[in-house]
């Protein structure tokens, strides 16, 4: 994937978080940018906000502040990741 304006070069990181998400094990912790977490542990926080601006995972609902919503890996994610 080239980078585009919004999207991050990705690296080994980014492609895990993105893979634990597909697989149902992310959480978003709402907030105006969302933090997350694989396994109920914060992941990287500058990583996570990149997933989140490039549009690649998305929190699957709204929810209070600093409460855990499902992350969800939306289509655009999928794709780079079956790219990488």
């Amino acid at each position: 994937m080239s980078p585009g304006p919004s999207q991050p070069t990705l690296t080994s990181r980014h492609r895990a978080m993105l893979r634990a998400i597909d697989a149902g094990r992310g959480e978003a912790l709402c907030g105006c940018t969302p933090d997350l977490l694989i396994d109920g542990r914060y992941c990287d926080h500058l990583a996570a906000h990149e997933l989140f601006r490039a549009g690649l995972i998305i929190a699957a609902e709204q929810g209070p502040l600093g409460h855990r919503v499902a992350a969800r890996i939306t289509d655009s994610g999928r794709q780079v990741l079956g790219a990488a």
